[in-house]
C-alpha cells in the first residue's frame, strides 16, 4: 500500500503536475508520510502550502469559493480556537504532538473507516452517573429511566473530503457532519431544546440552526476556525482506559483522556473489542466498529444540566456521504463571511443580548 493507502476517491482529485499527481501528494498527508518518497513529501508541502489558483479539488463541496480569508488579527480568531488534545486541533500540544503511550496489555488501536455514516442516539445523564459512569450500553442499562434523556441523530463523515477553501495549512482536510434532532449538543448554558448541526470543512467548523432555533440567533456561524475531523488514528490521543474497558462485560476497548486545570472534562470512546465485516460495504476487511463516544457537558441549571453525555452509534456502516445531503448546507445556509459563534462567554468581545437568548422560537410556518 503506498503511503498507507486503503481506499481513496479518484474523481475529486485534480493533478499538481504531469508526473505527480494530486492522489499522491493527499496520501502522505492522510495516511502515513514515512511510507512516501522524498519527492512526494516535497510535493505534498507544495500542493497544500501553495494550492494552484482556480483548481479546486472538491467537485460539490461547499458550494461557493470559500469562507473567506479570516483575518487573524481579529481578537476573536484565537478566542475560538478550543484545546482538543490534538484530536480537532494542535493547540495546547506545544512540541508534543498529545499523543500517550500503550501499555503492554493494551490491543492495537482502532482506526477509522476512509468514510462512514451512522445514526446514533445520544443520552443526556443527569443522575446516578458518579456511581454509574460511561461507557453505557442503549439504552443505559444501569440507570434508572429518570436519570436519563434520550434524543437522537446522525452522522456522516469523509477523509478524503478537500475543501475548496485552502488556507495554507496541512490539516486543511477532511469533512464531518453532526446532525442533533431537536436536542443540539448539551456543551453550551442554556437550553438546548432545538436542533442543530456542526459541520467542519477541513479546519472550519459551522454551526447550523434550524426553524426551531433561540430567538434572533442566526442560522449560520462560525464555531471555531481551527477545529478539522478527527483523523483515522485519532485515537492515539487519547489514553487506552484499563478500568473502563472491562465494562459492559469486557466487550469493548476504552480510550479516554480528562481536560481543564483541574482534569475536570471527560472526553472518551468506546471500540468493539472483536472485529466484524461491514454492513453496508461486503468487500471490506471486518473492523473494529465504534460503539460510543461519551464527554462531560454543561452542568448550567435548569439547562443543559447535562454531567455526562453519551452518543452510542447505531448502524455505523462504511457508506460515503453525498455532500448534496450533507455538508452542501453549509453553502446554502451561510453568508459569504459568517458571524462568529458566541457559545461561551469568553468567545467573543461583546456578545448581542440577542444571542445570549436561549428561549426557543417558534417554528416557522
Amino acid at each position: 500500500m503506498q503511503c498507507g493507502l486503503r481506499q481513496f476517491d479518484l474523481w475529486r482529485l485534480s493533478p499538481v503536475s504531469s508526473k505527480l499527481g494530486i492522489l499522491g501528494v493527499v496520501l502522505c498527508a492522510v495516511f502515513a508520510l514515512s511510507a512516501c518518497t522524498e519527492k512526494e513529501k516535497e510535493a505534498l508541502e507544495e500542493a497544500l502550502l501553495n494550492p494552484s489558483p482556480g483548481k479546486s479539488s472538491d467537485k460539490n463541496g461547499e458550494g461557493f469559493s470559500g469562507i473567506e480569508s479570516l483575518e487573524t488579527e481579529d481578537a476573536n480568531f484565537n478566542r475560538h480556537i478550543y484545546p482538543t488534545g490534538g484530536i480537532h486541533n494542535d493547540k495546547g500540544c506545544g512540541e508534543s504532538p498529545c499523543l500517550f503511550l500503550r501499555p503492554a496489555q493494551a490491543p492495537e488501536d482502532p482506526i477509522f473507516p476512509d468514510w462512514w455514516t451512522t445514526e446514533w442516539t445520544m443520552y443526556r445523564v443527569h443522575s446516578n452517573y458518579q456511581n454509574n459512569p460511561p461507557p453505557y450500553t442503549s439504552p443505559p442499562e444501569r440507570l434508572k429511566s429518570d436519570d436519563f434523556e434520550s434524543s437522537t441523530g446522525k452522522s456522516w463523515y469523509d477523509s478524503t473530503y478537500v475543501p475548496r477553501h485552502h488556507d495554507g495549512t496541512r490539516s486543511n482536510f477532511g469533512a464531518f457532519m453532526q446532525h442533533f434532532e431537536k436536542k443540539c449538543l448539551p456543551l453550551f448554558k442554556g437550553s438546548n431544546d432545538y436542533s442543530c448541526s456542526f459541520v467542519s470543512l477541513g479546519n472550519k467548523t459551522y454551526l447550523i440552526r434550524y426553524d426551531d432555533r433561540p430567538d434572533e440567533t442566526p442560522k449560520c456561524c462560525l464555531f471555531s476556525p481551527m477545529n478539522h475531523p478527527p483523523r483515522l488514528d485519532f485515537v492515539k490521543h487519547l489514553e487506552y482506559d484499563i478500568r473502563r474497558s472491562q465494562m459492559l462485560g469486557g466487550t469493548v476497548d476504552v480510550y479516554t483522556r480528562l481536560f481543564g486545570k483541574k482534569a475536570e472534562s471527560l472526553l472518551g470512546y468506546a471500540f468493539e473489542k472483536e472485529s466484524r465485516p461491514d454492513s453496508f460495504d461486503e468487500r471490506a476487511e471486518p473492523y473494529r466498529h465504534p460503539h460510543s463516544m461519551f464527554f462531560t457537558g454543561s452542568t448550567a441549571k435548569p439547562a443543559p444540566d447535562a454531567p455526562i453525555v453519551s452518543i452510542n452509534y447505531n448502524n455505523f456502516r462504511m457508506e460515503k456521504p453525498a455532500p448534496s445531503e450533507t455538508w452542501d448546507i453549509v453553502g446554502k445556509t451561510c453568508p459569504k463571511k459568517p458571524e462568529w459563534c458566541c457559545l461561551y462567554g469568553s468567545d467573543c468581545n461583546k456578545i448581542p443580548a440577542s444571542r445570549r437568548s436561549s428561549r426557543p422560537a417558534k417554528a416557522a410556518e
